[in-house]
C-alpha cells in the first residue's frame, strides 16, 4: 500500500469561505428549538399556528391532483406574474410588464439574495436601517457588498414611532453606495415608513443613484389607519426599485416558499440569471395556489388586518402587565419590548431563562443589530397565533417579577 503523504499543518487549507466566518446560525430559527426542546409557547419565530385559507389549500390540492407537478417557467407561471402584476396596480397603483418585470423565487428571502447577487460587486455597499430582519446583513456579505448601517431609533414612549435621523441616513450615502433595503411594514419593529420619510428616502437615492430595495412581505398587515406605501410608487423610483413580496404572512403559508421580485426589465434580466442558478425555480403547484390566492377580494386582506389588530391587542397588554415596554407596531406581527425592569444582565440571559423557567420563547433583541451591545434590553415578540396560544403565552408570563 502506498504511503499517505500529508501536507505540513502549516500549509492545510481550511476548507471554509471568509464571508461565513463572522455568521452565525439564524437566532430566530434556533429559539424555535428551544421552544421545542422545553415546551415553551413558541413567540419567537413568525409563523401562524392556525390554518391558511381553505380556497387556497384547495387550489394547490387542484394544482397537484392536475399533474402541475413539472417545473414551472424559471421565472415563475404565466398565471401567478400575471396576478402580481394586477394586485401591484390594485393596492399600488404600479403598472408591471409580467413578462419581462417579475420573477417569482422561493420565497422572498430567495428573491432577496437573488437581488443583490444580480446588481452587487466588491466594494459595493448596502444601506440597511436597524434593527433588522436577519438575513439582510449576511445577503449583502454573500454578494460581495458591504452592510452599512442606519439606526431605527424606539419611541420615547408607547404609543410613538421608531424614527430615524435624516444627517445620519444622508452620511450613509456616497460614491460607493450601490443599494438601500427598505423593508416596510418592519420586522422587528412594526413600523411603517411613512410618505415624508420615504421621499427622503428617494430624494437621495436620486441624488446619489442608488437602488431601493423594498421587502413589503407585510404590505396588508397595518393598524390604526396606517396606509402602506411603496417605494416604487413615487416619482423617479420607478427605474430604481425593486419590490420584494411573497405569499409567507399575507397567506398564512409560510413554509410554501413562494416570493417575487419586481424590478426593472434589465435588472428583472441580471435577476432570473441569479435565481435561474441558485434554485431553478419556486413549487409549481403551489404557483397556481398563489395565483388564486392573489385573487381573493378586498375583504379577505381587511379580515386579515383586523385580526391581527385583535391579536396585537391581546397580546400587548399581557406583555405590560407582566412588566414589559412594549413600542406598539402599526404594522406587521410583532411587538418589540423593553426588558429594563427585570433586572437581567441582557438580553441573551433574558430569553434564556423566559424560555427555560418561564415556558415562552421570544428572539434577543440583540439579533436584530450589527452590534449586540444596541439590543441588549430589548426582546421581540410574534403574534401571529391563536387566542389560546396568546392566554397559554400571558398566563406563563404571570410567573415573571418586576426587580425594583
Amino acid at each position: 500500500m502506498a504511503d499517505v503523504i500529508s501536507s505540513p499543518s502549516n500549509q492545510r487549507k481550511q476548507f471554509l469561505s471568509d464571508k461565513t466566518s463572522h455568521f452565525t446560525e439564524s437566532v430566530i430559527r434556533e429559539m424555535t428549538r428551544q421552544a421545542m426542546l422545553h415546551g415553551a409557547v413558541n413567540l419567537a419565530q413568525g409563523f401562524p399556528d392556525f390554518p391558511a385559507p381553505a380556497e387556497i389549500k384547495q387550489a394547490a390540492q387542484q394544482a397537484i391532483a392536475g399533474d402541475v407537478n413539472q417545473y414551472a417557467i424559471t421565472w415563475g407561471s404565466k398565471n401567478l406574474r400575471n396576478a402580481i402584476a394586477r394586485q401591484m396596480g390594485v393596492w399600488q397603483g404600479i403598472s408591471v410588464d409580467p413578462e419581462k418585470e417579475v420573477t417569482v423565487c422561493c420565497g422572498s428571502t430567495e428573491a432577496m439574495i437573488s437581488t443583490l447577487l444580480a446588481v452587487c460587486n466588491a466594494g459595493d455597499e448596502v444601506i440597511i436601517f436597524e434593527p433588522f430582519y436577519e438575513n439582510y446583513g449576511p445577503d449583502s456579505v454573500l454578494s460581495g457588498a458591504r452592510p452599512r448601517f442606519v439606526k431605527l431609533r424606539p419611541p420615547a414612549e408607547a404609543a410613538g414611532e421608531w424614527t430615524l435621523d435624516e444627517k445620519e441616513l444622508r452620511a450613509a450615502f456616497h460614491r460607493n453606495t450601490k443599494a438601500i433595503i427598505v423593508n416596510t411594514p418592519n420586522n422587528p419593529t412594526g413600523k411603517v415608513f411613512m410618505q415624508e420619510e420615504l421621499k427622503l428616502i428617494r430624494d437621495l437615492c436620486v441624488e446619489f443613484d442608488v437602488l431601493a430595495i423594498t421587502d413589503e412581505i407585510y404590505e396588508h398587515i397595518l393598524y390604526d389607519g396606517t396606509r402602506h406605501i411603496s417605494l416604487a410608487s413615487l416619482d423617479g423610483m420607478r427605474e430604481r426599485a425593486v419590490t420584494i413580496n411573497g405569499m409567507s404572512k399575507t397567506y398564512s403559508v409560510t413554509g410554501w416558499r413562494v416570493g417575487w421580485a419586481v424590478a426593472p426589465e434589465k435588472i428583472t434580466n441580471a435577476i432570473r440569471k441569479v435565481h435561474d442558478f441558485l434554485t431553478v425555480g419556486a413549487p409549481a403547484p403551489l404557483q397556481e395556489a398563489g395565483a388564486t390566492a392573489l385573487s381573493l377580494p378586498a375583504e379577505y386582506y381587511a379580515k386579515l388586518a383586523e385580526g391581527y389588530r385583535v391579536r396585537r391587542d391581546h397580546l400587548v397588554p399581557a406583555l405590560e402587565t407582566a412588566g414589559f415596554q412594549c413600542f406598539l407596531p402599526r404594522g406587521a406581527y410583532y411587538v418589540m419590548t423593553d426588558i429594563g425592569a427585570f433586572g437581567f444582565a441582557d438580553d441573551l440571559e433574558f430569553t434564556k431563562y423566559l424560555v427555560r423557567e418561564v415556558g415562552v420563547a421570544a428572539v434577543p433583541g440583540s439579533s436584530f443589530y450589527h452590534d449586540p451591545r444596541d439590543g441588549a434590553r430589548q426582546v421581540r415578540f410574534a403574534f401571529c397565533k391563536k387566542p389560546e396560544t396568546l392566554d397559554a403565552a400571558a398566563e406563563r408570563l404571570g410567573k415573571l417579577r418586576v426587580r425594583k
